[in-house]
């Protein structure tokens, strides 16, 4: 319970700090969004997003997502990464008609708006940061900054 809690007043405080009109490249901090305030493709060619979806914030692996995700918040904010959050199957988000979720999924999208990876399970930051680095616009991101690409 306590954990749960953490992670409500880690995304009340997230939420309260963003300003819904601000563009993501504008933003200091990692960008968490509740599916109702994020449209498809709204940031296509901006961001890179992880799209978490659950049944309630109460399931336990959307809880386990939520912790891994502010654990790791530094690698995302470093690969343009915005999270949508969809924890409402009555609401049927454009988020949930496009990506058809059963029950808890992740799905990370690349900037040129292709699902790159669809998981039901929970994944670490250092998993998907993986798969974002092996992206050739993330690639090119890297050589652009003088960084050595792996």
């Amino acid at each position: 319970m306590v954990s749960l809690l953490r992670h409500f007043a880690f995304a009340v405080a997230t939420l309260g700090a963003l300003a819904p009109a601000a563009a993501p490249a504008q933003m200091t901090g990692l960008q968490i969004l509740p599916a109702a305030e994020a449209e498809p493709g709204a940031f296509q060619w901006v961001a890179r997003l992880i799209v978490v979806f659950a049944d309630s914030p109460a399931d336990p692996r959307y809880v386990q997502q939520m912790q891994m995700i502010e654990d790791g918040a530094a690698a995302l904010i470093d690969r343009d990464v915005v999270v949508i959050l969809d924890t409402d199957p009555d609401a049927e988000s454009a988020w949930r008609q496009l990506l058809r979720p059963r029950g808890f999924m992740l799905a990370l999208i690349g900037k040129d708006g292709e699902v790159k990876l669809r998981k039901p399970l929970p994944r670490d930051v250092r998993e998907l940061s993986a798969q974002i680095d092996k992206m050739p616009m993330r690639q090119q991101e890297l050589r652009d900054r003088g960084q050595r690409v792996r």
